[in-house]
């Protein structure tokens, strides 16, 4: 299983210099931040971390800011527990209860989804998890086929199911993630996930009526085309992952393989936005 690094920037002056460093890690393959009072906490594999690309970036150079930065292996046993010590239940928008096992249900809520986090993205705590959940709830999921790709935990899956999609594939390209979604569809009760481990290659040939995809700018920009691909007219597109400045690329982008922005919501600078392929 993949160790993860995280790397803690200081920099200042923090405001402004904190957005502008994000996105060029963003370029340079970081996909998870933590914003602090000093700067900014962000996270690679450990075998992706290239520290002569972090000092090339520009800020190291400006004379606008002041930068440093210290580096943190993290052991797959500490992330599972730190996830497990500061994981508590979520509320969506009234109707969805995502909780851990070893919480209480609650059933004043129409869906409960359980998950248990392991180290795979996408516990419904993260802003993008449920911007994502926000646009699914209103649309007609009976009878539909489902793609999630880039699945983490599989909630996003789970809660297709449970708003009544027929058919879902769940694909990561971590193997640890792609076990996490068997276990917590189990425990959920769900029986009609697939899941795949690989990438946007593993779409050749299957189709949907929707794709969710939640991962990074990036890998949004670069799969466009080919999630659009897997859509007939008509076929819908929910992708989140990426920051609200970055909004009118990803719409550029779908534009060019037929995809119109019908929706989109923001939370904290995150955003998601719902295509329909016309």
């Amino acid at each position: 299983m993949e160790n993860f690094l995280e790397v803690d920037f200081t920099i200042s002056p923090v405001e402004t210099g904190r957005d502008i460093l994000l996105a060029l890690l963003a370029d340079i393959g970081y996909d998870s931040f933590e914003e602090t009072d000093e700067g900014l906490k962000a996270y690679i594999l450990n075998d992706d971390f290239d520290e002569s690309a972090v000092k090339a970036l520009f800020v190291f150079e400006s004379e606008e800011f002041t930068i440093s930065y210290k580096t943190d292996k993290l052991a797959v046993k500490n992330w599972n527990e730190e996830w497990e010590t500061n994981y508590e239940p979520i509320i969506i928008d009234d109707k969805i209860y995502v909780r851990a096992p070893f919480h209480e249900a609650n059933p004043k809520y129409p869906l409960e989804v359980l998950i248990t986090p392991k180290m795979s993205f996408g516990t419904g705590h993260h802003q993008t998890t449920r911007l994502v959940s926000q646009l699914m709830l209103p649309l007609p999921w009976e009878g539909k086929t489902v793609l999630d790709m880039g699945t983490g935990t599989g909630m996003l899956a789970i809660l297709a199911e449970k708003l009544g999609a027929e058919k879902i594939t769940a694909i990561d390209n971590f193997e640890w993630a792609v076990e996490n979604t068997d276990e917590n569809a189990l425990a959920n009760n769900c029986t009609r996930i697939s899941t795949i481990h690989g990438d946007a290659k593993a779409l050749k040939g299957l189709k949907f009526d929707f794709v969710l995809a939640n991962i990074n700018r990036n890998v949004l920009l670069h799969d466009m085309e080919v999630y659009l691909g897997t859509l007939a007219t008509g076929g819908e597109l929910i992708i989140s992952g990426f920051f609200d400045r970055d909004e009118e690329k990803l719409v550029t982008e779908a534009a060019k393989w037929g995809a119109q922005l019908i929706g989109k919501t923001t939370e904290d600078k995150w955003m998601a936005c719902h295509f329909i392929k016309s």
